[in-house]
């Protein structure tokens, strides 16, 4: 099977939370991985949205939700969402005991006025 570029499946995950974010103390709704390099970033719900920023600053297309139990991907230069698409290499989200938003002990008391 021919992967599109901007996929490198044998890339394993940054770590368990937004590089960024973990970083400088911040926290984050939903996570996303880089399907390139692995990079973890928070979603655009989150305050910061660094999946985004990493996208654009490095030009890598995909991510896939970092969230347990789900597998689909996103293409930022298409805006298309994909059900699903290649395996990467484990893990494939953070821990199953790792609340969203997190991560614990830095999301404030009134994170739902932080969504967008």
């Amino acid at each position: 099977m021919t992967l599109p570029a901007g996929i490198d499946p044998a890339v394993p995950p940054s770590g368990d939370g937004c590089v960024e974010c973990d970083a400088a103390g911040g926290w984050w709704f939903h996570l996303r991985r880089c399907a390139q390099c692995g990079h973890i970033g928070c979603c655009d719900s989150s305050p910061a949205q660094h999946a985004t920023a990493h996208a654009g600053a490095t030009g890598h297309p995909f991510v896939q939700s970092y969230e347990p139990g789900e597998s689909w991907f996103w293409n930022y230069e298409t805006s298309e969402m994909y059900e699903s698409g290649p395996d990467l290499t484990p893990p494939l989200s953070h821990p199953a005991d790792q609340p969203a938003p997190g991560p614990a002990g830095r999301v404030p008391a009134h994170w739902t006025e932080a969504l967008r």
